[in-house]
């Protein structure tokens, strides 16, 4: 099977004929948009299904990550031999405590087997690490404790704040690169040194191979994270990016500006902080682009992917259950 029968190029998302496509979901980013009450006609593009290719570089010349491809199995090699030691960092708050372990126990086996990692989980209740996790050689836990936030809207305004903060004490000081990811999910395959860079994005698993039309882009000229219509190439989830330390507290710092700046305006942008993490991937592209396997979740727009490594478990009640 193909992996996206309707792409022949990396660029051909922004061309084709106009289709009506019926979208349901409830993914936070529809929950913000409005579009969790059924079904919603999208005007999109489709491409005859013709010679499929998966793109391997995205249109500014950076790597687009696939696992399984040669170009992946170099990528682990180099980085493979530098001994790297990278930081997975997670918040956790509320009931999303029930995700914690089941996070940690699949990165154990699947996160950058072999390298040094340590995980930062940034909690209001660092009780529910108690007892202690085992982890296996070359493995460390930091339990980071924050002020409770309860409700996803006072989250989305402080999460970027947190980061930057986290990073500037401690995680600057002992790690090389950096990954954020949502607690509520679950690797199930190997996620190796392919997926290191300078700057890293996760292409959205329900958006990508659509047209630049169909993106969520925040479009209130008000907002800070506003995306003009010449802008942009892909969407990026908020679930999963990451880079080298300094390009990290780089993109958190600049993101919980816009973010402050807005709320000083009484603003927020519609897709929350994953409209500041898209406006600022498009003024610093990405040096690495990773493909959805990297954060998927089932969705009626997204093909199939072969091979899903980090998936979601409770993306149905991010809203309900903080």
């Amino acid at each position: 099977m193909a992996l996206f029968p309707f792409f022949k190029k990396p660029t051909d998302f922004l061309h084709g004929r106009k289709a009506a496509v019926s979208v349901e979901s409830s993914h936070p980013i529809f929950h913000a948009l409005g579009m969790d009450r059924g079904r919603v006609m999208t005007d999109m593009t489709v491409i005859k299904a013709t010679a499929p290719q998966t793109p391997l570089e995205t249109p500014w010349g950076a790597p687009l990550v696939w696992g399984d491809t040669r170009k992946s199995t170099w990528r682990r090699a180099r980085f493979a031999n530098q001994g790297t030691h990278t930081g997975l960092l997670a918040v956790v708050l509320g009931t999303y405590a029930q995700f914690v372990r089941r996070f940690l126990s699949s990165a154990e086996t699947h996160f950058l087997p072999g390298q040094m990692v340590t995980y930062y989980i940034l909690t209001d209740n660092p009780r529910s690490l108690d007892p202690p996790i085992e982890l296996g050689p070359k493995r460390q836990l930091r339990v980071v404790p924050v002020a409770e936030l309860p409700g996803w809207d006072r989250l989305a305004r402080r999460r970027m704040a947190l980061l930057a903060d986290a990073i500037r004490n401690p995680i600057g000081r002992e790690v090389e690169y950096l990954f954020c990811a949502d607690i509520d999910q679950e690797f199930v395959a190997p996620v190796g040194e392919e997926i290191l860079g300078d700057l890293v994005a996760t292409l959205h698993p329900e958006l990508y191979g659509m047209p630049r039309n169909a993106f969520p882009y925040e479009v209130e000229e008000v907002s800070s994270a506003c995306v003009e219509e010449d802008e942009g190439d892909y969407y990026y989830t908020s679930e999963l990016y990451g880079g080298l330390v300094s390009e990290m507290y780089r993109l958190a710092r600049a993101c919980s500006l816009l973010i402050l700046q807005d709320q000083a305006n009484g603003v927020m942008a519609r897709g929350l902080e994953e409209s500041y993490l898209n406006r600022y991937l498009i003024d610093h592209r990405p040096t690495c682009v990773l493909s959805p396997e990297y954060s998927w979740w089932d969705s009626a727009l997204a093909p199939d992917v072969l091979v899903q490594r980090l998936v979601s478990l409770g993306r149905n009640q991010k809203r309900e259950s903080m």
